[in-house]
Formats: structure tokens, sequence, C-alpha cells
């Protein structure tokens, strides 16, 4: 009845709560755990060639490429990265995930980047689509 009225309603979101897919939240254990261990071929690995990423920084979608481009530089900057996950809510395309990617900086600063994110999957179980709000706060700031 409730999948019904959110389709009525036009709320898909609410099937995050209905048709949970531990598939996907499989995958996407592995992905995370292949980027806390510098394997970012590994991750890479996981996601269709067509997956784009999109974060909220202002510069639209990026290719896999420029996105791997990109977490290689930023992760070279840390001695540790740790997603801590506090929610996963997932579909059968899909899991939005609340994290903190808990990090310490070559030079000892640590922070979290505290981050809503979906991941988008296609039928074989590949990422296509990496959608991420994050904002990076240091832990002496973070009182």
């Amino acid at each position: 009845l409730l999948a019904r009225w959110a389709q009525t309603q036009r709320a898909p979101h609410l099937f995050f709560l209905l048709d949970g897919d531990p598939h996907g939240v499989d995958i996407l254990r592995t992905y995370l755990a292949a980027l806390e261990g510098g394997q970012l071929d590994v991750a890479r690995a996981l996601c269709a060639a067509t997956a784009t990423v999109w974060h909220n920084d202002g510069k639209g979608d990026e290719t896999l490429d420029e996105y791997f481009a990109g977490l290689d530089v930023q992760i070279a900057t840390y001695d540790s990265i740790r997603y801590d996950i506090i929610r996963q809510l997932s579909h059968a395309r899909g899991v939005l995930q609340q994290h903190v990617v808990r990090v310490v900086s070559k030079d000892g600063e640590r922070g979290g980047v505290y981050a809503a994110v979906y991941f988008g999957f296609d039928d074989v179980g590949l990422i296509t689509r990496i959608k991420a709000y994050a904002n990076y706060i240091p832990d002496s700031q973070n009182g």
C-alpha cells in the first residue's frame, strides 16, 4: 500500500525504504574498501565505462578519467582514510548513503568529509552514477 501511494505521489525516494538491495550494498562496500586501501584500479573496475560523477563543487559532471585522476591526487595527500557509514538506503538500481570519510593528512591534520552520496547501478551491478554532496571539516573546527 505504501509503495502504491509513493508511486501516485511521485515520491520514488520512498522506495529506498521499501525495496532493499543487498547486492548493491555489497558492491558499494567493496568499492569503498578499495578506496580506503588506495586501490583505485579495483574501485574503477566496479564502475561502468560510461559512468559519470557529480559533486557539489559547481564543475558539473566528470568522466571516470577525471574523477579517478582527482581521487589519485587527493588520496596521495593522506596518510589514512576510513569510511564511517552512518546509513544506507537502497533500492534495485541504487544506494543512497550518508557517511563521514575520516582522514589524516601527511602533515597530521585530522578531519572528516561529511557526505551524502547516491550510487546508481546498471543491471550487472556496475556503478553508473555517483552524485555526491560533501563538505570537509577539520577536527580542530568541529567542536
